[in-house]
């Protein structure tokens, strides 16, 4: 049995993980890495694959995708995980869109990079979400974050966009999004002991520290402190969404009196008037959801990262 399963969605990066099948198993025999490489066919096909070798008792299971891919696997290892077979460790190597969720867990963009990582073979254990709602109400694991509002319908319009990834389509996105995008909902929003009634541009709930390949939701996130990074934006005019986007790339938008920053271990999000697109991971999570529930689970997964 190989020690590494390695996971290719080969569309992931709008098609650039498959074309770099070549300098990826180039890399990986550079590093004498002992894998089996394997392609993604359908929809959750990597939850079921990582899910099958951690019951195997597979050492590790890699990805090399982006966010969407990512969190399958980080779902099939933790059905693994409910079952009792928690001995799997996890790897990415990021080539695809955004590359947040790498990114939260540590690890460079690019194939060099990641193989070299892999190598190392230096671990670290983190924290998973889990949330329920939209449709999902039986629940779905999550490691980079939850998008509620503004970032998910910006999320939703990017996936459309075919010719450019990283920071650059998600600003496309977001520029789209501001015109034809948005009633902001009223929404209760309930984390820990305190409840807040707002008019919500967006709510970002973070185990990571970006999304949209650039916005720096919780520059100081940490997916290893046991608590979630809350950045809540209050409803603001297309003219103020304009100012602010520069505030969030640099990690600074808690300086703006729209925006509070917070910390939580329990999160719920109720939409009083209005409906609630949701995304985790980058993943669509529903287009009109009313309510939605997320917890964080402490020191869940070994995750192969950059030594500190």
């Amino acid at each position: 049995m190989s020690r590494i399963l390695l996971i290719v969605n080969p569309i992931s990066g709008r098609g650039y993980a498959g074309r770099s099948l070549p300098l990826l198993e180039s890399e990986l025999h550079k590093h004498r890495l002992d894998y089996k490489l394997v392609l993604t066919e359908r929809p959750w096909h990597a939850a079921d694959l990582a899910e099958q070798a951690a019951r195997e008792g597979v050492d590790a299971v890699v990805v090399a995708s982006g966010d969407g891919t990512a969190n399958e696997v980080l779902n099939g290892l933790m059905r693994a995980r409910k079952a009792g077979f928690n001995g799997t460790a996890m790897g990415q190597i990021a080539v695809g869109t955004g590359n947040d969720f790498a990114f939260g867990m540590g690890i460079p963009g690019g194939i060099e990079a990641g193989c070299r990582i892999l190598a190392e073979n230096y671990r670290r254990r983190v924290d998973v979400g889990f949330l329920r709602g939209g449709d999902f109400p039986d629940g779905r694991y999550f490691g980079n974050g939850v998008g509620v509002g503004f970032d998910a319908a910006t999320g939703f319009v990017a996936a459309r966009i075919r010719w450019t990834r990283g920071l650059l389509l998600y600003l496309i996105a977001a520029l789209e999004t501001i015109f034809i995008y948005y009633k902001a909902p009223t929404v209760l929003l309930s984390y820990d002991d305190k409840e807040i009634t707002l008019s919500s541009l967006m709510i970002s709930i973070m185990n990571g520290r970006r999304m949209g390949g650039g916005f720096f939701f919780a520059p100081n996130g940490d997916p290893a402190d046991g608590t979630f990074d809350l950045c809540i934006a209050e409803a603001v005019s297309q003219g103020r969404i304009f100012q602010l986007i520069p505030y969030f790339m640099k990690g600074t938008q808690a300086t703006q009196k729209e925006v509070r920053m917070a910390q939580a271990r329990q999160v719920t999000v109720e939409a009083l008037q209005g409906t609630l697109p949701i995304h985790c991971d980058g993943e669509t999570v529903c287009y009109e959801g009313k309510e939605i529930t997320i917890e964080l689970l402490p020191q869940q997964i070994e995750f192969i990262t950059q030594k500190p």
